[in-house]
């Protein structure tokens, strides 16, 4: 304790100097970065763009307040070296946590687990990535499968950490497109050919989901420098299985993630449709 009293009586003014300087510098930078922003909103029209101006811009003001800093206190770090060295075990175990997601925050801006705009799911949430921050993400939520994944309106703050100790899915990783699957019930008495053939109709007249296969193809042949892929199979398919008293018909498709519920609702449209013209034999209960 007699070291520490000695160095507070000997630099205590002057680190009060130097304190204030800093947080003179802390606040010369934020307002700088203020201004900055309400300038260039004007001029960047397109939202993204800003954004990603405005995030640029946070990242390399804090680097140069940072190093400013630290040159102002480099002429004293060996005394306040010499007082962080009783206190440092203290606040290790205080901002464990804060060094944890600081750590995490590194990792995925280096090595990108997911970026701005993906869709993931960790620890049971699924939503869309709106914000990456040094200490947190957050994401818009959406729904379960069953609700379409659209959004609820709600955006949710996730630790960073959570990418190490949670299990990621990222539905963006290697290609923009996954399978979606919809189950259409028959007459177990139906013609199993024509209603096939129907049913492929109105999955192929629909053009966002012919044109996947092709953008599909050349994604894989992409992602496989990076990751150990195969398709035998891209093109809107149908399996079929006998259940009980019906036939089950799984209608498996590629779609984007976003657009899962709106293709859904083209196809079941057009399911009731023939229908109700006799060219598919539902089952209905």
């Amino acid at each position: 304790m007699k070291v520490i009293d000695y160095i507070l009586a000997s630099d205590y003014s002057k680190y009060l100097i130097i304190t204030g300087r800093s947080l003179l510098t802390y606040a010369i930078f934020k307002a700088l970065n203020y201004i900055i922003i309400l300038i260039t909103t004007k001029w960047i029209k397109r939202s993204k763009t800003r954004f990603m101006f405005h995030q640029g811009l946070n990242i390399i003001l804090n680097l140069f307040c940072i190093v400013i800093i630290f040159l102002l206190w480099l002429p004293y770090l060996k005394n306040v070296m010499t007082i962080i060295s009783f206190i440092s075990a203290g606040i290790t175990i205080a901002i464990r946590d804060i060094i944890l997601n600081l750590f995490a925050g590194f990792y995925i801006k280096t090595k990108k687990p997911f970026k701005l705009e993906d869709r993931i799911s960790i620890d049971g949430i699924t939503g869309d990535v709106v914000l990456i921050n040094n200490l947190s993400f957050k994401i818009l939520e959406v729904g379960d499968r069953i609700k379409g994944e659209q959004s609820s309106g709600l955006i949710i703050n996730i630790p960073n950490s959570y990418v190490f100790s949670k299990t990621l899915k990222n539905y963006n990783t290697a290609f923009k497109y996954i399978w979606d699957e919809i189950i259409i019930r028959i007459k177990i008495d139906a013609d199993l050919e024509k209603n096939k053939k129907e049913i492929l109709k109105i999955i192929n007249s629909n053009e966002t989901v012919t044109e996947i296969p092709k953008k599909m193809k050349k994604e894989i042949k992409q992602a496989t420098v990076d990751y150990r892929l195969y398709y035998n199979h891209l093109d809107p398919i149908i399996y079929t299985k006998v259940n009980e008293n019906h036939v089950e018909l799984s209608l498996r498709f590629l779609t984007h993630p976003k657009k899962t519920r709106i293709i859904e609702d083209y196809l079941w449209t057009n399911i009731l449709k023939k229908y109700k013209s006799n060219k598919i034999d539902l089952y209905v209960d």
